[in-house]
């Protein structure tokens, strides 16, 4: 049995069909460089037997979140990540957000600025795997082979593509490269850490499918390498009123900032659009400032605020009560993360500890693409 043959064996079969590390070594004839391999792919066989799933998660860059993106995405995500017994990835997608932004100095700035917010949030780095895209090259790597079983006609449903030529009237000498490959090095991000499951909203939930179809596309040619990802919809994802009444969004202009100081955000939310009703005239909980008041308010305080809403009560004070609650959940990550920001260096170790552990964790994926390939 050739080492290349073994290798192909040990990437291809199910984990329950493959002897031990020890009776396999024992009746390998080979040098220690491929001995070496071997062992590597063995030893990732057996520990991965052991993580009940994998999840792996994208952030965009796009500057500082705001209220509605805290309570939509950003704390959720904080609370799963890491939980029983899951590999947990967190990546911010930079290169993703090459499609848009082509001043780099922004990008930067961009990053810096959703590194500190996930951290000041409480992201559990010891649990997470916390990176910039960018750091991990066999992502890359990765893409450019995914590419060779990605027809272009799956490419050309994709959501964003079509938005762009369909919608918006572009045509095809208007759409860059990497916008149109957008879903393979989506894909890339997804199947190099042989991820099980991907937290997505459902307007989300094509970019997973199509990983999906290019993961079978690849396995129907060299057998079981890549793991087949399970889309996980997010249904109970907050949607978060603006000062407008509509949802909470930076392309309305109706957002709170998650860090802007106490004076702004007080001056926030005596924003917050409300009706013409008097003290004394009960108010539905209906309304879009109750709906953020029960974001940020205990169950207790949720109760005596119903309570007051049925009975009568005055805008001024429904808005001093919330800005209370708000500034009492907002201060803490306020003051994290304005130290981050001021402490990067701190950041930027915690990113490049994250993608030695990604990158260790895709190189053994990446090489039983390769092997499987014919070019390692």
């Amino acid at each position: 049995m050739t080492v290349l043959y073994l290798v192909k064996y040990i990437a291809a079969s199910p984990r329950s069909q493959l002897t031990s590390s020890t009776r396999i070594m024992e009746i390998i004839n080979c040098s220690p460089r491929d001995r070496a391999t071997v062992a590597s792919l063995l030893w990732m066989t057996e520990k991965e037997s052991y993580i009940v799933k994998t999840v792996l998660t994208g952030i965009k860059p796009t500057g500082v979140p705001h209220v509605g993106n805290y309570f939509g995405a950003i704390k959720p995500a904080v609370g799963a990540a890491g939980t029983s017994g899951d590999a947990s990835f967190l990546f911010i997608a930079d290169y993703h957000a090459l499609t848009t932004v082509k001043n780099a100095k922004e990008l930067k700035q961009h990053v810096r600025e959703i590194a500190c917010t996930w951290l000041a949030c409480g992201l559990d780095v010891n649990k997470t795997a916390f990176y910039c895209q960018s750091s991990v090259s066999e992502i890359f790597e990765l893409a450019t082979i995914l590419s060779n079983y990605t027809p272009k006609g799956l490419l050309n449903r994709a959501h964003a593509y079509k938005d762009i030529v369909q919608n918006k009237g572009k045509g095809d000498e208007e759409v860059n490269m990497g916008l149109f490959n957008y879903p393979v090095l989506m894909a890339a991000d997804i199947l190099a850490f042989g991820t099980t499951h991907v937290p997505v909203g459902k307007d989300q939930k094509q970019h997973v499918e199509i990983a999906q179809s290019i993961a079978r596309a690849f396995n129907a040619v060299h057998g079981d390498i890549l793991t087949v990802p399970a889309v996980q919809i997010k249904d109970d994802v907050a949607v978060v009123p603006g000062l407008d009444g509509r949802k909470m969004s930076k392309s309305y202009g109706n957002q709170i900032p998650l860090f802007c100081s106490s004076k702004e955000l007080e001056s926030y939310v005596k924003k917050v659009v409300t009706d013409s009703s008097l003290p004394t005239e009960p108010k539905s909980i209906d309304m879009d400032i109750f709906k953020i008041y029960k974001l940020f308010a205990t169950k207790e305080e949720l109760k005596v605020m119903e309570q007051k809403f049925k009975t009568g009560v005055g805008w001024g004070d429904v808005k001093k009560e919330l800005f209370r609650v708000a500034e009492r959940e907002i201060a803490p990550l306020r003051e994290k993360y304005e130290y981050y920001m001021a402490n990067y260096n701190e950041v930027e170790k915690v990113l490049l500890d994250g993608a030695e552990k990604a990158g260790g964790r895709a190189k053994k994926v990446l090489d039983k693409v390769r092997c499987a390939v014919g070019v390692i």
